[in-house]
């Protein structure tokens, strides 16, 4: 992957829709939700306070997030699909 974001922003590749209930059944891809859940890839280096110092982000490469369902921007790169989200649409950290 050849993206670096930039300031606050932070790149997720979104966990595989589940395809099957925990009882067994399958479900329709129609029906599937799109995940809230994914790995972090790439972070950029923070914003800046109003005295001008980086604020540091809370999250690092190779954590697991939860993040907002309407946040983020689709983008693909080389047939690869990822979000792009800023650190205030991550709500948490997957401990564990």
């Amino acid at each position: 992957m050849n993206l670096k974001p930039l300031g606050d922003n932070v790149i997720v590749k979104q966990a595989a829709a589940e395809t099957q209930t925990k009882s067994g059944l399958y479900v329709p891809e129609a029906a599937t939700e799109k995940p809230q859940r994914g790995e972090v890839l790439a972070v950029g280096a923070g914003k800046f306070n109003v005295d001008g110092d980086r604020i540091p982000m809370d999250v690092k490469v190779g954590d697991t997030v939860i993040y907002s369902k309407y946040g983020g921007n689709d983008v693909k790169v080389e047939d690869e699909e990822f979000i792009i989200l800023k650190i205030d649409q991550i709500y948490a950290i997957v401990e564990g």
